[in-house]
């Protein structure tokens, strides 16, 4: 079974190359025979001596060799496509290590290791292009958030709690990459995936990130050409994309309370969504999407938001401790003219524990309906039309119902 699937890797290796290249490389090392015979070549040797493999080792620097003199002499050939140089005498040595690794490790692997070689070869132009649309700031973004995750994210592991606090420095930061992860993903959806994905698209996708953000963007945008159905429809959708962010977040840290809160909150999310969907078709979508917020993930931003959720965090322990249930809705209400996020983090990380499932689970619809208030706000005084009263009433309508399903969360 392991040389059948070997030679029909190889064979197919081979013949995806030659495919891909045998019209712009005629003289290149490689292709439908030639990847074959250096897989077959590569895995004879290493059965000759397994154990050390100094057989295999052998050939691999006669192979090196050869595709090094390959290398020496494209390189003197003018107007020799430069992938000739790397792409060739790497697919070539992957062709001779395929055998061992097909022997000697898991089948998914060598299967892996040459599709995804295949593919990668075969999507040249398409990645060339890709490349050429991403600023160099984004992969600085992208490398700030394998930071967020790879390195910082380990180093916490283990740490005892914060004083005054239910929460670990690696419960902050995990809260930090779980937000950070959601408003990169939407945002990159955003701006690669669906780049003109009209406005009530685009801020959906937005509110995954800031609906807040996304309503001053979007009202500003109706000052400068007219509030329309579509931006109204538009704001709504983002509020909505609020709430069943909320109740994804809530999941992942604190299944309980999201199973607490996904009825209310989903329920709202749900009926704002159809309503701004029916809204929107009622006038004809635009080409146009609408400029976002900037990439939200930044290392200032994640910085900041962690030293939020600690300090929210030790807030609410102390209210809690001296004013109990009411003094904690009283602050819920105040934080959701701010950023909920930070709040509704420090309640699913053990906050929720010590002022109970019931008061946590109102606490988080009180902010999301303060929230609403501040955005219903903000698309009257930013868009400055008469017809902002329409999103604006929709948000309000929205914070009204969620206060009075607060009334079914406390029993």
């Amino acid at each position: 079974m392991q040389y059948a699937v070997l030679v029909g890797l190889a064979l197919f290796f081979g013949f995806a190359f030659e495919a891909f290249y045998g019209t712009e490389l005629p003289k290149r090392p490689g292709g439908i025979r030639t990847f074959p015979l250096l897989t077959f070549a590569g895995t004879a040797l290493y059965l000759i001596e397994p154990h050390f493999a100094l057989a295999f080792v052998a050939g691999l620097l006669v192979v090196g060799s050869w595709l090094y003199a390959y290398v020496r002499a494209s390189l003197q050939i003018k107007d020799q496509i430069v992938e000739a140089h790397f792409v060739v005498p790497a697919s070539g040595v992957l062709a001779y290590v395929i055998g061992p690794i097909a022997l000697t490790q898991p089948l998914w692997v060598s299967v892996a290791l040459v599709v995804g070689a295949v593919l990668l070869i075969g999507s040249r132009n398409a990645l060339h292009a890709f490349t050429q649309r991403v600023p160099v700031e984004e992969v600085l973004t992208l490398g700030q958030f394998l930071l967020l995750t790879g390195v910082v994210l380990p180093l916490l592991y283990g740490a005892p709690k914060i004083p005054f606090t239910a929460i670990t420095p690696f419960n902050v930061w995990l809260a930090v990459v779980a937000v950070s992860t959601l408003s990169y993903g939407s945002y990159l959806v955003s701006r690669y995936a669906l780049p003109r994905g009209g406005v009530f698209v685009t801020a959906l996708l937005g509110g995954l990130y800031s609906s807040t953000a996304t309503t001053v963007v979007l009202a500003r945008r109706a000052r400068e050409t007219g509030l329309t159905r579509e931006i109204s429809a538009a704001i709504i959708g983002a509020t909505a994309m609020m709430y069943l962010r909320i109740v994804l977040v809530c999941a992942i840290f604190n299944l309980p309370l999201a199973r607490a809160i996904a009825p209310t909150l989903v329920g709202l999310g749900l009926a704002s969504l159809v309503a701004a969907y029916l809204l929107a078709r009622s006038e004809p979508a635009t080409d146009r999407g609408t400029d976002l917020p900037s990439n939200p993930l930044q290392l200032g931003t994640a910085l900041v938001f962690a030293a939020l959720m600690v300090g929210i965090s030790v807030l609410t322990t102390a209210v809690a401790a001296h004013l109990g249930r009411g003094g904690v809705l009283a602050l819920a209400s105040v934080v959701g003219v701010t950023d909920i996020d930070p709040f509704v983090l420090s309640l699913v990380q053990g906050g929720a524990n010590t002022i109970g499932f019931a008061t946590a689970a109102t606490a988080i619809v009180i902010a999301s309906s303060s929230n609403n208030v501040l955005k219903a706000v903000y698309a009257v005084v930013f868009s400055r039309t008469r017809g902002s009263w329409m999103p604006a009433i929709a948000l309000l309508v929205m914070s009204a119902l969620g206060l009075l399903a607060t009334g079914f969360l406390a029993r």
